[in-house]
């Protein structure tokens, strides 16, 4: 029976598998690889403490972290993935894909979620050639230069006024004739002299030499190419949450909703940190923050409650 199961090997589950260490927590933390979204990064620039790692190296820096504090109490099941929780507080038991089963006092779930990716020709060839995902991490790359967002939410808007910052225009399209994004932020974004937005504008393809230069989209006046270097997809979060159905309270896109102060989820003895949860913002350093937050309460709920 270990104190504490973490799902999940990105910033979230790396720094609650630490601080579980350095508790001196009995934890078993499962995860199919370490990194989450960021290792898909070509570098990322807003981890506290560096001023830019790639982020292939971020998930390895990640992982060195955990074992040089893993010791005796954290085990690691690398390469592994969680088919299903259930159970109360105290005793829960977590099924994996490969047959091993662990038992264990509490939870916390660390597992992010992924992009939903833009499926199109030149789509899958062009990521990190010009292709992002995450506008905090790649945008300064694309100073001084011509950019589209795809999206419509306020994800795609907030994702705008990132660039803004850096690019030279930005362009956003929108595959409806309405923006699902709050109108005030529409209108402060559209506002500015670098922007301007195409609605009902399908993508249909990607192209490039080395690196993105063409995107071609399309709308009621036909087939248009527009000549951008970098290309930020917003079209919406698939969180990784299918193994607690059932568990903890979901909302409509499965995040887990949990209190903010403490991190804990509707089920007792069921934490949750980072992309998987329906906190307002995700972000790498804050995923980190919300686990170490859940630590905390994790351990006073074992130890002092």
């Amino acid at each position: 029976m270990f104190d504490l199961a973490i799902i999940g090997g990105g910033p979230a589950g790396v720094a609650a598998g630490v601080y579980a260490a350095r508790k001196r927590l009995k934890t078993i933390l499962i995860t199919e690889s370490f990194g989450g979204q960021s290792t898909e990064s070509q570098g990322i620039e807003n981890w506290i403490g560096w001023k830019s790692i790639p982020g292939v190296e971020f998930g390895k820096m990640l992982e060195e972290h955990l074992r040089h504090y893993a010791g005796e109490f954290v085990e690691i099941d690398l390469g592994n993935k969680v088919k299903k929780i259930s159970g109360a507080s105290g005793n829960f038991q977590i099924e994996t894909e490969k047959g091993k089963a662990y038992s264990a006092k509490t939870v916390l779930v660390a597992t992010g979620s992924t992009r939903r990716k833009l499926d199109i020709p030149g789509a899958k060839e062009f990521e990190n050639k010009g292709i992002s995902y995450c506008a905090s991490c790649d945008g300064p790359v694309f100073a001084g230069q011509d950019v589209a967002v795809i999206g419509g939410g306020n994800a795609a808007f907030e994702t705008a006024a990132q660039l803004l910052n850096y690019a030279n225009s930005v362009t956003l399209l929108n595959r409806s004739n309405a923006f699902k994004a709050d109108p005030s932020t529409v209108e402060k974004v559209l506002s500015h002299p670098k922007m301007k937005s195409v609605m009902d504008a399908a993508p249909k393809e990607i192209r490039g030499d080395k690196f993105v230069n063409t995107l071609i989209y399309q709308n009621a006046d036909g087939e248009h190419e527009l000549k951008v270097s970098g290309i930020f997809v917003e079209i919406g979060l698939v969180p990784t949450t299918y193994f607690a159905e059932g568990l903890v309270d979901m909302n409509k896109i499965g995040q887990i909703v949990v209190d903010p102060k403490t991190q804990l989820t509707s089920a007792a003895g069921v934490w949750a940190a980072g992309d998987s949860t329906d906190g307002l913002y995700h972000q790498n350093n804050i995923a980190a923050g919300d686990a170490v937050k859940a630590l905390e309460d994790i351990y006073l709920h074992l130890h002092a409650k």
